[in-house]
């Protein structure tokens, strides 16, 4: 089968028509017989001595690539013919002639159509049909028909490949093969054959009529030719014309065909009319139907519109690749110019010694920035740094690995190895910077003047770990940058509570997009130093999620025994925590997870009783307070009555933040009305000053000038009206007493023989007086008016009852927010042979309830072994209610107030005045330990309690407690329950007091 030689850039090279015999060209002379030959030979730059022929034609090929035929047609083959010896031209006489020549072979021609005159070669796979066409030229009948290939059926022509087209042509034979190829094409002069390569040369058109052979397919013809034309039809003249003015414009425009437009335009008239629609199709570069219309067409007419269609879209195509060409070229050009001006630059800076080159800054920046301290860096980061030093001199810096090793040299450098700050280990001074801070917290105190003394002794510090545990606003954070200030430490904070993500305490990979450090590793980029102060907020509300368990991230940088070599995700190298001090807080020990619990020194701080708050209220937050609303001291008064009324009625939760917030309030509330009285003394003055207010009419001192208003073009009127709804605002009264001089409303009677002159002089020292002989007005927070402050009071007293009566004892409770008084209430709902029981109400948990039974249990046991004779438990139905049924209440240590609480309405007995217990109870009546002594004993201290009763096992935790704090308390400690049934309902005192 066939293959054609293909090319697609330099196609104007080698779409150049060669004529044949029927256009008189004969073999002998070297002159060409016609000057349409002529113009031919100058199109193809070619030479044509003797009778050789050379043509250069280029269509698209099997492989896309650009090949350029070079054909020089010769006659050499010596098998003893002199004719052909003597001769080498490529176009042999026709003899016989064309028009005889009505069965040929059939050529399939996969791409473009053969136009006459013009060269193509192909290549022919099919070894019969190679066969043939030889034979053919020894027979001297070298004719062939070339048809186009239609494409296959239910295919698109533009996607299906070369490589494709050229498997099915080898496929098609016979009758397949005749039934896709079109029927108009070219009787083709077979002009050499090299090997499978067989060079065509067109002449004329043919139809097919029917098949003759099918292998190789042999096909009858008819030759074709064109309709009759007028020559001097002005239409077809017009249409020619604009066919070579478009012609003209490609050539000028497209470089493909430069090399032609000065013989073109000198030989374009040679070109008959026929001829010049044969040219412009085939040296288009439209797609092959298109070229095969223009083929078909024999309408000379309807073939040259045809032709301007193909040559005036060739003309778009070659702007639109002009204005690519262009845009290209002008960024290329503006990308290389910048960069060689770049370049320049960077090599003039150089020179001059401006600057160094990117890489070379960048090193000397991080060896800067290293050498103050190379001699403390850990070997092993100093050997990590060179590394990625000498890494960074290797890479470009526009790869994405250079970002990467700058940043991490970046953070390598940043950090503070081994730069440590002095620390101060002067007791005194910490003890005095402490107790400046914060008032009470000793137990806090102790151990931070403990760790400096320790300091001290050794010369050095060493880093712990510290828990500050505690209600919310008793002062944990601002404990720790105290204590940072009196060791004279940096101080760094954040805050671990709802934390989810690992990469936040360990760091990220630094193959990650966007990869950091975690928090430690910038804490010491930040605070500059080895040894800071780093406080972990709210470290019992770390969180959980997908991102990993932050909690057991923390392990290794809360142990002191592993975070000397704590290794960060992003550095990955070991860094010296050892010297660090970490302060947690939190609310709740219990939400701490065990094994980080463990690593930790819990300090609690149970909260503040009264006394403390009324020092903290009056020695911190209100001088705080009154700075920052702008008041001075002698403006306002704030009796201790008003305090200690605040903080039991409604501040009483173990911290000082709520407190604060009311004592703000009142402030703010003073400031809005000193304000206001500043805005009613201002009109004054300025009306008094203004010559408005001045009305020189005959009415006597102290007549109010609404009753001359009238008589006045201005209202001083509304000037009365607006000053006495601002002092109605300010005082709550709309009367006022009028002062010496005239006041706002009133108009002073001119002198008329007194200049105006004298007269302001005179209102300007009377206003001065005024202001002169004015006092200040305090104003007074008491306990009568702080309602008017702060609204009516949230909470009220904690004894319920004077005397308390039959059932109800008082207990002692623990709470998040510190310690509370508890009520036990009993009463007897029904009494009947057999009916005890018991019913629990109050929101209680499970441990409570289990509680209540343990109680009526031991209750029982304790009323049959004091009188055998009552059978009140047996007999009687109780209900057992904890008041504040809307708060949940649970815990064991209301055991004991229970157990009180029964045997009183048993025995019709109420305990003695002023008695508060807490206590768990087993069912043998034993008292076991609780929890929260401080909690409870500060909260007994609110509700007026006089003497409390606490287990046994609780004495050195009351011991340990400010001698404040148990400052006139009646305290015992039991181990039975016995002992507490003498001291609530018997004379006796305990054994063990």
């Amino acid at each position: 089968m066939l293959k054609l030689l293909s090319s697609s850039s330099s196609c104007l090279q080698g779409r150049i028509h060669s004529l044949g015999p029927n256009l008189g060209l004969r073999p002998g002379p070297t002159e060409l017989a016609s000057p349409f030959l002529r113009v031919i030979s100058s199109l193809t730059g070619l030479t044509r001595p003797s009778s050789v022929g050379r043509a250069y034609f280029c269509s698209d090929g099997k492989d896309g690539s650009d090949q350029v035929a070079e054909i020089e047609v010769k006659k050499a083959e010596a098998e003893g013919e002199a004719a052909e010896s003597k001769s080498s031209s490529a176009i042999v006489p026709t003899n016989p002639r064309l028009d005889d020549y009505l069965t040929v072979l059939a050529l399939p021609l996969p791409h473009r159509p053969l136009f006459p005159g013009f060269y193509m070669p192909i290549y022919v796979k099919d070894p019969k049909l190679l066969a043939a066409l030889q034979e053919s030229r020894k027979r001297h009948a070298p004719y062939a028909g070339a048809f186009l290939l239609k494409d296959e059926p239910g295919t698109d022509p533009s996607v299906v490949s070369g490589s494709e087209t050229d498997k099915n042509i080898t496929d098609l034979k016979g009758k397949e093969l005749f039934n896709r190829l079109h029927e108009v094409g070219t009787l083709a002069q077979i002009s050499s054959i090299q090997g499978d390569q067989v060079v065509l040369i067109g002449h004329r058109r043919l139809r097919i009529t029917e098949m003759v052979e099918e292998d190789p397919l042999t096909v009858k013809v008819d030759h074709l030719k064109d309709k009759p034309y007028n020559k001097d039809d002005d239409v077809i003249k017009a249409t020619s014309f604009e066919v070579i003015s478009t012609l003209r414009d490609v050539l000028k425009t497209s470089s493909l065909w430069r090399d032609h437009v000065q013989t073109y335009t000198q030989h374009i008239g040679d070109f008959n009319f026929p001829r010049l629609a044969d040219f412009g199709a085939a040296i288009s570069g439209a797609n092959k139907f298109q070229c095969q219309q223009v083929l078909e067409e024999l309408d000379v007419y309807k073939r040259l519109k045809l032709t301007l269609e193909l040559v005036k879209k060739e003309i778009e195509i070659s702007k639109i690749q002009e204005s690519i060409a262009k845009a290209i070229e002008e960024k290329i050009s503006g990308e290389q110019r910048r960069y060689l001006l770049n370049e320049q630059l960077k090599a003039i800076k150089k020179e001059l010694g401006l600057e160094a080159d990117d890489k070379t800054a960048l090193s000397a920046k991080f060896r800067e920035r290293l050498e103050p301290n190379r001699e403390k860096c850990p070997p092993h980061v100093l050997q990590v740094i060179e590394e990625e030093l000498t890494k960074l001199q290797l890479l470009e810096a526009s790869s994405s690995e250079f970002n990467v090793t700058r940043n991490y040299l970046d953070w390598l450098t940043s950090i503070p190895w081994g730069n440590y700050s002095d620390e101060n280990f002067d007791v005194l001074r910490a003890q005095k910077i402490l107790d400046e801070d914060h008032y009470g917290l000793s137990d806090v105190k102790e151990r931070i003047l403990e760790f400096i003394a320790v300091g001290k002794l050794r010369g050095m510090s060493q880093g712990k770990i510290i828990c500050l545990s505690g209600p919310p606003g008793v002062g944990k954070t601002s404990i720790g940058r105290s204590i940072a200030r009196a060791l004279n430490r940096n101080f760094y904070r954040f805050s671990v509570g709802g934390l989810s993500d690992v990469a936040e305490i360990k760091g990220h990979r630094r193959t990650y997009i966007g990869a950091m450090p975690g928090k430690m590793v910038q804490c010491l980029k930040n605070v500059g130093t080895a040894n800071p102060l780093v406080l972990i907020d709210e470290i019992d509300k770390l969180g959980r999620g997908h991102a990993g368990d932050p909690a057991s991230a923390l392990l290794e940088l809360l142990d002191p025994e592993q975070n000397a070599n704590f290794l960060d995700h992003y550095l990955d190298v070991p860094i010296d925590l050892s010297k660090v001090l970490f302060v947690c807080t939190a609310n709740v020990v219990e939400n701490i997870p065990n094994p980080l619990l463990d690593r930790m020194e819990v300090i609690s701080i149970a909260g503040y009783i009264t006394d403390e708050k009324m020092h903290i209220a009056r020695d911190y937050l209100e001088k705080t307070t009154r700075e920052a609303c702008g008041i001075e001291p002698e403006q306002v008064e704030v009796t201790n009555a008003a305090l200690l009324a605040l903080i039991e009625n409604y501040c009483r939760e173990a911290g000082v933040r709520n407190l604060q917030k009311h004592i703000e309030k009142i402030y703010r509330k003073i400031a809005l009305q000193l304000v206001r009285q500043g805005a009613s003394d201002e009109p004054a003055v300025a009306d008094q000053k203004s010559p408005t207010s001045q009305i020189d009419l005959p009415v006597e001192p102290g007549v109010l000038a609404a009753q001359v208003v009238e008589t006045s073009e201005t209202k001083v009127e509304d000037i009365d009206k607006v000053d006495q709804s601002v002092d109605q605002t300010a005082t709550g009264s709309l009367e006022k007493d009028l002062p010496a001089e005239p006041a706002v409303g009133e108009v002073e009677v001119a002198d008329t023989d007194e200049p105006t002159d004298s007269k302001d002089a005179k209102e300007t020292e009377k206003i001065q007086e005024s202001e002169g002989t004015k006092t200040v007005e305090k104003i007074l927070v008491d306990e009568p008016n702080l309602s008017d402050f702060v609204g009516k009071p949230v909470f009220h007293a904690e004894r319920l009852y004077d005397q308390t009566p039959v059932g109800v004892v008082m207990g002692l409770a623990w709470t998040a927010m510190g310690g509370s008084t508890l009520y036990i209430e009993t009463t007897q709902v029904e009494e009947g042979e057999g009916k005890g029981g018991l019913h629990a109400t109050g929101q209680l948990g499970d441990v409570m309830k289990e509680s209540t039974q343990i109680a009526h249990t031991v209750a029982r046991a304790i009323l049959l072994d004091k009188d055998p004779s009552n059978a009140f438990f047996a007999d009687s139905k109780l209900h057992l209610h904890v008041p504040a049924g809307a708060t949940p209440k649970d815990g064991p240590s209301a055991g004991c107030t229970m157990i009180t609480s029964m045997l009183s309405i048993a025995m019709k007995k109420p305990v003695k005045k002023d008695l508060a217990m807490t206590g768990e109870v087993t069912l043998t009546g034993k008292i076991l330990p609780i929890g929260g002594v401080k909690e409870k004993t500060i909260a007994a201290r609110r509700g007026g309690v006089k003497t409390i009763i606490f287990p046994a096992a609780n004495r050195r935790d009351f011991d340990e407690l400010a001698p404040n704090v148990k400052e006139g308390l009646d305290v015992h400690f039991v181990e039975d329950y016995n002992q507490i049934f003498d001291l609530a309902f018997g004379d006796g005192q305990n054994k063990d007091e």
